[in-house]
């Protein structure tokens, strides 16, 4: 298995969001676009009023047999409490605090180690990988690159459209 980091960036975003909103919203994305979510992390840490959450997604999406997708969204968000906001004539709790979304994505490569069992076949990967499919690899590279940065562009457009609320 060969693993191409394409994407790694990161959103930092500070004010009003749902923070369960926010959660079904990127969940649901993601596996409208295919992918397998997997929740490798989830840590709530309570400090009096408010609380730290820590979380870990790996989101998986087969390609071939050969190429694999895999976005891993590591979330952290300090100091989150509930507190109330007024949506659209009428009050509603939503959740108030800063969340830092890092986004890596990588293209894996022979994910079945198919190539892996002995080293004339690595060896032959490599020809493979550079000479014959190399076309393919950058198609792929290309368009994780351009699903990874739509799903940054949406989360920014959520916590853009969420931080539009007045506090009560």
């Amino acid at each position: 298995m060969e693993r191409d980091r394409v994407f790694s960036g990161k959103i930092k975003h500070k004010g009003i969001f749902s923070f369960k909103d926010f959660y079904e919203f990127l969940y649901d994305y993601l596996m409208d676009e295919n992918y397998d979510v997997f929740e490798d992390k989830y840590v709530e840490k309570i400090e009096g009023e408010s609380k730290n959450v820590e979380i870990k997604w790996t989101a998986i999406k087969e390609i071939s047999d050969y190429f694999r997708f895999e976005i891993t969204i590591y979330w952290l968000i300090q100091g989150m409490k509930k507190i109330k906001v007024k949506k659209e004539d009428r009050e509603v709790t939503m959740d108030s605090g800063t969340t830092e979304l890092k986004f890596e994505a990588i293209l894996v490569k022979d994910y079945e180690n198919r190539w892996e069992s002995n080293a004339f076949l690595k060896f032959l990967r490599g020809i493979y990988d550079r000479y014959i499919i190399r076309t393919r690899i950058d198609d792929n590279e290309l368009k994780l690159f351009e699903e990874i940065n739509e799903l940054t562009a949406q989360t920014k457009s959520f916590f853009a459209l969420e931080g539009q609320h007045t506090i009560r």
